[in-house]
């Protein structure tokens, strides 16, 4: 393939040139399961999706508040 080569991005279908591509790849045990060529707008999509999918479910350690015969506890 040639620097300047045209292939479609994986994702949307548009034709996107080799030096705006990204490539994600999936491994696993060393054997490649999946590889994906992406255009820089849905590589950005991916990324997003992959960080909010990779988050834990529950928030930041904050403090509990709860009051107790009219007092206000916080843990």
């Amino acid at each position: 393939m040639t620097d300047d080569a045209d292939d479609p991005c994986s994702h949307c279908g548009e034709d996107v040139a080799d030096a705006l591509a990204r490539t994600v790849r999936l491994s696993v045990d060393r054997a490649e399961i999946d590889s994906q060529r992406l255009c820089p707008a849905c590589f950005a999509e991916w990324i997003g999706r992959y960080e909010s999918e990779m988050q834990p479910d529950s928030e930041p350690d904050q403090p509990v508040v709860e009051e107790v015969d009219g007092e206000f506890i916080v843990d």
